[in-house]
């Protein structure tokens, strides 16, 4: 019963994201306090898991807001100017090269293993260079959500981590097989950017010829618009502090990614000298405030709502039951095979479970059950961290992908409509490719 009730609460989330009928908030803090109550759990439990599910996520609410202010201030004071201007120059206006170095500043940037600082630091660089070049955000958070995905792979990245804790072995070892999976993966990533590259040209020219009609007929003052909102842009230019405030940012990113304080921290020490640093002014800082917390707060009520989510779904053990039983009804001829299954259909699964439910309650399962029928506990996780880690930045489950949602000005549903196609394809893609040579 936990298992259908968890089944349909998901089935029933991901629906209303994906339709936009209601606001993510209402979808994910409603529908499962009603699942909980079917299920039979009183108020004071439900309030218990809504307290464990927000402190799960509050660092990553308390990041989120600094860092939208933090980088809405470097983006007032030009600080991505250069680097667009660079990259145009380079690429020349190329949206090819511009899909391809997504690509690679998304694996470089994805290093120290955390997607949330993946997306802090390619989402505001990169995200301007998109608009100015009228190219789809979605595709931006495709390609460095894939790229994360890839180099996610590493020892000191979480699916590797909960999976060598499964198998109680040095997790190093089990990375170790997986490094040509991330070399033949990152270059058949740079291909699928250069298709989808060239996908997109066409599609900016057809936008282009009818939002230009359209814009010509319905905005006949739209360019005195522009040209103010032009001058009220570059009055908040720092040209003179580029350098200056350079190498805040870098400082920034460097505690992040050190990880000598929390990220939380980092930003707001940010946001605490850039803003006085550019704008002396009291009430100019203040209107910098206003100009980003809009955004900042919509999304962290957001990522809120989703803890409440999940603490509710953890709680009540309908993610450990829904693992559990996907694996005792399943046809008994399948059985040996349940691991390349599992990772077949490892993409969608990220819509299902989270992760530490994939890895810590339907993982141990399937490696026992598969086992029995000479399977190495080995590449039984390698079919499964393979299939399922391609998808971890398309799940309403990862607290990361609402920080990109955010910095990108982007709708969970449109994401999922546009991505999950491609990188469910790409899963299988190398799936089929670790067992040619052998890793599975």
């Amino acid at each position: 019963m936990l298992s259908i009730i968890g089944l349909l609460t998901i089935v029933v989330i991901v629906g209303l994201l994906i339709s936009n009928k209601v606001t993510p908030i209402a979808a994910l803090v409603l529908v499962p306090i009603v699942a909980a109550f079917a299920a039979g759990f009183n108020f004071g439990e439900i309030g218990e898991f809504f307290n464990s599910g927000i402190s799960d996520v509050m660092s990553v609410v308390v990041m989120f807001i600094f860092a939208i202010l933090f980088f809405g201030v470097m983006q007032d004071v030009g600080l991505f100017d250069p680097l667009i201007n660079k990259m145009i120059d380079i690429s020349r206006g190329n949206i090819i090269a511009v899909a391809v170095g997504t690509v690679i500043i998304a694996a470089i940037a994805q290093l120290d293993g955390s997607g949330a600082s993946t997306f802090l630091i390619s989402i505001p660089a990169l995200l301007p260079l998109y608009k100015r070049l009228k190219m789809n955000p979605y595709l931006l958070l495709l390609l460095v959500g894939l790229a994360a995905s890839i180099m996610n792979m590493v020892p000191w990245g979480g699916p590797l981590g909960r999976t060598a804790a499964v198998l109680g072995m040095d997790v190093t070892e089990l990375w170790r097989p997986l490094i040509k999976v991330q070399v033949i993966g990152l270059a058949l990533l740079i291909g699928l950017a250069v298709l989808l590259a060239i996908r997109e040209k066409r599609l900016i020219a057809k936008r282009g010829n009818l939002n230009e009609a359209i814009y010509e007929e319905a905005n006949p003052l739209a360019e005195g618009a522009e040209d103010e909102a032009s001058k009220k842009a570059a009055a908040l230019r720092r040209p003179k502090l580029l350098w200056v405030n350079a190498l805040l940012a870098l400082a920034v990113i460097g505690i992040l990614v050190w990880g000598i304080i929390p990220a939380g921290f980092a930003f707001m020490i940010g946001v605490s000298i850039a803003l006085p640093l550019n704008y002396p002014n009291m009430k100019d800082q203040m209107e910098r405030i206003k100009d980003h917390a809009p955004n900042a707060l919509l999304m962290a009520a957001i990522i809120l709502a989703a803890g409440s989510f999940l603490g509710i779904l953890n709680g009540t053990l309908m993610l450990d039951s829904i693992a559990t039983d996907l694996v005792t009804i399943l046809p008994a001829f399948i059985i040996p095979y349940l691991h390349l299954i599992i990772g077949f259909f490892g993409v969608p699964f990220d819509l299902l479970l989270s992760t530490d439910a994939y890895y810590f309650a339907l993982f141990p399962i399937v490696e026992q059950v598969v086992t029995g029928f000479g399977v190495s506990s080995l590449s039984a996780a390698y079919a499964m961290i393979i299939g399922n880690i391609i998808g971890t930045f398309v799940s309403p489950f990862s607290p990361a992908l609402w920080l990109a949602l955010g910095l990108a000005g982007l709708e969970m549903g449109r994401h999922i409509r546009y991505s999950l196609p491609i990188m469910w394809g790409f899963s299988i893609v190398l799936l089929i490719i670790s067992i040619l040579i052998g890793v599975v």
